[in-house]
């Protein structure tokens, strides 16, 4: 795998955020890893995040959100805060995890919020959130908020057991400033990076999760979100290095893999 940056740019980021940085790096665990043999068919479905983000989906569609997620095995259902509570009811006793998302859409939360949001929604039943980087502290190169922000939310998710997941919003990044954030993200413990928000104009690419596996290296989580709505797309994320896939057509892309008949859902819940 080649990566679309040349060693010397590489370099020089890793060496200015490592002279900003010295926590102490979390052990991650196996879960997260790129797995030795990737899923095939619809053994996909287990690391999907079945997905709906809408600012208007109702209660009853949360409940079909996880009924759905219960039968075909997903990952996680990935609903706004709001809905945790009812996620949590829903899936008791469940392989399905509970994720929701932290200063989302626009990562331009004050990061004290961003930590007790995450407080408040793991209390009520969240073991997943899904964090938006400081989009405009990355883009300005301040790489030492971009790593407190990210700290304080790792830290609150790792005190109860739960999975810190970083948003890059890839599409309003240079290549620089993707490797940037994902350097920043390990270094700040979280257990995955992530593409995208869906909200952001533009979605997973291969292309940037190659990119993103390559930083990251074999021991760390990289989930492809934004526009992923088949089985051949979902697919190709993972080739490409993908270890989790937010969607919100998570069942036609499983039906899809058992060649089934099914028409994804042109409505992004990402």
């Amino acid at each position: 795998m080649t990566l679309p940056l040349d060693s010397g740019t590489i370099s020089r980021i890793v060496d200015e955020i490592r002279q900003l940085l010295l926590p102490d790096v979390r052990p991650l665990a196996p879960a997260y890893r790129l797995p030795k043999t990737p899923p095939q068919g619809a053994e996909i479905g287990h690391i999907i995040d079945h997905t709906l983000l809408k600012p208007e989906a109702t209660p009853q569609q949360i409940e079909t959100l996880c009924q759905e997620a219960r039968i075909h095995k997903f990952a996680s259902v990935c609903v706004n805060p709001t809905y945790v509570p009812l996620a949590a009811r829903m899936l008791p006793n469940s392989v399905v995890a509970v994720c929701t998302v932290i200063g989302f859409p626009l990562g331009a939360t004050l990061s004290p919020v961003k930590a007790y949001e995450a407080q408040q929604a793991i209390a009520l039943g969240a073991s997943e959130v899904d964090m938006v980087l400081n989009i405009g502290a990355l883009r300005a190169g301040d790489y030492e908020t971009v790593f407190n922000d990210i700290a304080v939310v790792a830290e609150v998710a790792h005190g109860e057991d739960a999975v810190c997941k970083v948003i890059l919003e890839t599409a309003l990044l240079t290549n620089e400033q993707k490797v940037a954030a994902c350097q920043i993200a390990k270094l700040a413990g979280a257990d995955f990076v992530k593409t995208s928000t869906g909200f952001g104009g533009g979605g997973a690419t291969t292309t940037d999760i190659a990119l993103m596996r390559e930083v990251v290296g074999a021991e760390m989580g990289v989930k492809a979100s934004g526009g992923v709505r088949t089985y051949e797309d979902a697919h190709a994320m993972v080739a490409a290095g993908a270890t989790r896939i937010g969607a919100s057509a998570g069942v036609a892309i499983v039906e899809q893999a058992r060649g089934e008949a099914s028409q994804p859902s042109s409505d992004s819940g990402y």
